[in-house]
């Protein structure tokens, strides 16, 4: 896999030193101990969801199966570890020769998620795995806080389809993965050709302001697009006086007009004024398409205005409030020896604080009232019972360092649509709650961390 499918400059060789300095040096320690090859299970949960949120979603799971791929010490990189005297050479030796050959179980990309569910579980040795941490989290605390933000506002749109334009609000980087975590939440296409190269997304756009301002008028600027882009095209109507531009586009266009585009303004008040228009004037099939640093609060307000799609981009690059998804990547049993036979034991921090944790290599299942709604996520250690055996949630991403859950991205967005269909209608509410159905625990040891 080349490291541009993952969002990065051509030139980067590896996702090595996507890791904190911490990292390395636990490891070179652990290595001089000799409890650097323990059999380990660490894994990836929230504590709680962001504040008034009923679920989260997952996203970014191919892109840490790609990062975890392509996590090579080669040699520039270990020639700066060398060079900023990071580590010894023991343990740039071991560096030299790394490749995770350990097991990845997680939750699917697209499905919800709610406090303490085991989202991703990461097994192999001490040293291998914890080498991953930082790179998994940057990208599940990421890419599933712009997914979430992103199913709110695909519920609030409804049938009506959704742009992401938010590349120009945030780091050239997050904004292809945060086009990608988008589409996985529900939106149609993106503004950002980037993401549009490395995920096959659908791409949008026509014009700018700029655009019509580099004209000598209105009408000169309406004429040059369509005449460039065909009657199908989409014009901005707002630069100068709305109801004046909507007249000269359908004078340029013809009622064949594809759309207009509205970027400011009361949106409510003026679609209905421009649907009006359009009517009047013959153009019945022109959509109008709206923007102007939408959430999923002010798409929810437009739900009975005539809008045909909508354009967002700030709010959902940020989150909608909420730029993380406060994820963990905690170690919860360990063997007692670095023996391969020795067997696991939990393993929790114990500390005060509220950061509370369980330990113990964890399943998780989701349990269904009668009428196939979720009604609870059952999350325990050891058996599983028979009836949540055919429930469980997590599915073999890596076996053996072997890549095996790999999957096209139209899969995780329909997988999110289901799991969103299956909770409770409360799921959809925009007011603030709690998450939309418990997270109950069965056969757990309590700690805290």
């Amino acid at each position: 896999m080349n490291t541009a499918d993952l969002g990065l400059p051509v030139d980067v060789p590896s996702t090595a030193l996507f890791t904190d300095h911490y990292e390395l040096t636990m490891l070179q320690a652990a290595l001089k101990a000799g409890t650097a090859e323990r059999r380990s299970v660490f894994e990836v949960f929230t504590r709680r969801l962001p504040n008034g949120r009923r679920y989260g979603v997952v996203a970014g799971t191919g892109r840490v199966l790609d990062a975890v791929e392509n996590f090579r010490f080669d040699a520039g990189v270990l020639g700066f570890l060398r060079e900023r005297r990071i580590v010894d050479e023991a343990t740039l030796e071991w560096l030299s020769g790394y490749r995770f050959s350990g097991d990845i179980w997680g939750y699917p990309e697209g499905e919800v998620y709610f406090p303490g569910s085991p989202i991703l579980r990461v097994e192999g040795s001490f040293a291998e795995c914890v080498l991953l941490e930082t790179v998994i989290l940057s990208i599940l605390n990421h890419d599933s806080a712009i997914a979430a933000a992103a199913s709110r506002m695909a519920s609030a749109a409804g049938d009506r389809p959704l742009i992401e334009m938010g590349a120009r609000r945030t780091h050239e980087l997050s904004a292809v993965a945060a086009s990608r975590a988008a589409y996985v939440g529900g939106f149609a296409s993106t503004s950002d050709l980037a993401a549009g190269f490395r995920y096959n997304i659908p791409t949008v756009g026509t014009s700018a302001h700029a655009f019509t301002l580099l004209h000598d008028s209105e009408r000169d600027a309406f004429r040059a697009q369509v005449e460039s882009m065909g009657r199908g095209t989409t014009l901005l109507v707002d630069t100068y006086d709305v109801a004046e531009a909507v007249r000269t586009a359908v004078e340029v266009a013809g009622p064949e007009l594809g759309a207009v585009r509205i970027d400011s303004g009361d949106l409510l008040l003026v679609a209905h004024r421009v649907r009006q228009q359009l009517d009047a004037l013959g153009a019945h099939r022109t959509r109008i398409l709206v923007t102007s640093d939408l959430d999923e609060y002010a798409i929810a307000s437009l739900a009975a205005a005539p809008v045909d799609a909508y354009g967002v981009g700030t709010q959902l690059v940020t989150g909608s409030g909420h730029p993380t998804a406060s994820m963990v990547y905690k170690l919860v049993a360990r063997a007692e020896s670095a023996d391969p036979k020795a067997p696991l034991r939990p393993v929790a921090k114990k500390s005060s604080g509220g950061k509370t944790s369980i330990g113990g290599r964890k399943w998780a299942a989701r349990r269904l009232d009668a009428d196939g709604v979720a009604e609870a996520e059952v999350v325990g250690t050891g058996p599983v019972p028979a009836e949540l055996a055919d429930r469980q949630l997590l599915v073999e991403l890596v076996k053996g360092g072997e890549i095996v859950g790999r999957e096209p991205l139209d899969a995780a967005r329909d997988r999110h649509l289901a799991a969103r269909a299956g909770l409770p209608l409360s799921a959809t509410q925009l007011s603030r709650g709690e998450p939309v159905i418990p997270t109950e625990y069965v056969h757990l040891r309590s700690g805290s961390q």
